[in-house]
């Protein structure tokens, strides 16, 4: 944790190229901690080339490796459009800078499996001719209403509704607040699967343009005062693909507006507790006066996707959501149910996610770094403060040449394209960071330096 407060600083600049830090004994004294934490924190640091020593002279921070500017944002007049009704498809190479995911760490394996035996051994063996609750174990939900009132976010566990995952809260978000044709406000660029999920179920979209504090918020509300949205769904932490995360004042506006024009916001909060800050940001749902945001979330993210387990928080359309829930599923695994609500409960959930979030900064800078020595000036790279993918714009880049070398080299990338209907982002694409650079990882991202130089004008230089 306190490797990752001295990058969190150099990154910001309070910390400047050539600063003297303290003295392992002063930084022991000031952190409380022991002279061999101390150390390895440096070691850390030094290893990762944010600071060197100096001999008979202490530690200093490094000059800062090169750093690309970040992608442009596109900016447009929102419109109305339609989604095709199948708008992604299984990649057929499945590499790891395809899908946004990370692995489980054998600590926490360890404690999720110790969850698992206790509730198989105190409470299982009395249930297993039970279906789990319709709306989702009452342990879980508490667990759940405990450990997000210690991130300041204080909710009701008996509104609370466990889902099998994000994507389908999401879905029964959708169809508890909105009917086939009505238009949906999203980000644009916007997470692939939301724009899947509304083609097949008959929505159209109004994509809001991004902007580096989150999203076009006049022209959000340009829309909801003509009444052309009946909904939005929005990301509003570490977004999915671009990396942004809405600044609290966004947030605070944007369930104002959901209030103000009585029109629901699902909030998809699947990257909240990813946060490389030591402080989870607030949802928007923290800010919901009236109930109109229905907040969404799962553990896919932040512990494990094999689970198929997430919630909803659907507000004043509790009834109607709960009346969707019911008529198409009969609950969540209870077993799972169970052991997830130990692991919470127990406090392994959240130290899993500290170490999570520490190793995921650490590979996000790994990544930048191994991108920033390879890569020319012009191409952009994002810089998240949270989840697990970077978003890269390549200028003048063949999009078509780029398609076909990414399928030779059976490389599994999302190219931009899959994120809008509109032909916005052709020189963008996403990438996974949620796994070491092993020599493999090294391998594939080569590869895609070396697509990069066949299919733009900025190979040259690389």
């Amino acid at each position: 944790m306190m490797a990752s407060q001295f990058i969190r600083d150099i990154e910001a600049g309070q910390l400047t190229e050539g600063s003297r830090l303290p003295s392992l004994r002063q930084l022991a004294k000031q952190q409380a901690v022991s002279m061999s934490t101390a150390v390895s924190c440096y070691q850390e640091l030094e290893s990762q080339g944010w600071i060197h020593a100096r001999p008979q002279a202490g530690y200093y921070v490094s000059p800062l490796r090169h750093q690309h500017h970040t992608p442009a944002w596109a900016q447009f007049v929102s419109r109305v459009s339609q989604v095709r009704p199948r708008f992604t498809f299984p990649a057929k190479h499945n590499g790891p800078l395809g899908i946004s995911t990370t692995f489980l760490d054998d600590m926490g394996q360890n404690a999720l499996e110790q969850s698992f035996r206790r509730v198989n051994k105190r409470v299982l063996g009395q249930r297993l001719n039970q279906y789990p609750h319709p709306q989702g174990e009452p342990s879980l939900r508490y667990a759940f209403s405990a450990h997000f009132a210690k991130l300041g976010l204080h909710l009701n566990p008996d509104e609370l509704v466990i889902t099998s995952g994000c994507m389908p809260a999401i879905k029964l978000a959708v169809e508890a607040c909105t009917q086939v044709g009505d238009a949906i406000a999203i980000s644009s660029p916007c997470f692939s699967g939301i724009l899947d999920l509304l083609g097949q179920m008959g929505r159209q979209i109004v994509e809001i343009p991004s902007l580096d504090e989150g999203i076009d918020l006049d022209q959000l509300e340009q829309h909801l005062r003509q009444g052309s949205v009946k909904a939005g769904i929005f990301c509003t932490s570490h977004m999915n693909p671009q990396g942004i995360t809405m600044s609290a004042q966004q947030k605070r506006q944007l369930a104002a507006l959901a209030n103000h024009y009585q029109v629901p916001i699902i909030e998809d909060d699947v990257y909240l507790e990813l946060s490389y800050a030591e402080h989870t940001p607030l949802p928007a749902k923290y800010y919901d006066q009236g109930g109109y945001i229905l907040w969404c979330g799962s553990i896919s993210k932040s512990l494990s996707p094999s689970y198929r387990l997430g919630w909803c928080l659907p507000g004043r359309f509790t009834a109607a959501y709960v009346q969707q829930y019911t008529a198409a599923f009969f609950g969540v695994s209870l077993p799972i149910q169970l052991a997830v609500a130990d692991f919470v409960e127990s406090g392994h959930y959240a130290k899993q996610l500290k170490r999570r979030r520490n190793r995921l900064l650490n590979l996000k800078q790994a990544y930048l770094s191994f991108l920033s020595a390879r890569l020319p000036d012009e191409v952009k790279i994002s810089n998240p403060q949270g989840g697990m993918v970077l978003w890269l714009q390549v200028p003048h880049l063949n999009h078509t040449r780029f398609a076909a070398l990414i399928e030779a080299y059976q490389i599994d990338i999302r190219l931009g394209e899959l994120f809008s209907t509109l032909s916005l982002y052709n020189d963008c694409f996403r990438i996974n960071i949620g796994f070491e650079l092993t020599q493999d990882v090294e391998n594939e991202l080569n590869r895609l330096i070396e697509a990069i130089k066949q299919a733009s004008d900025v190979g040259d230089s690389i």
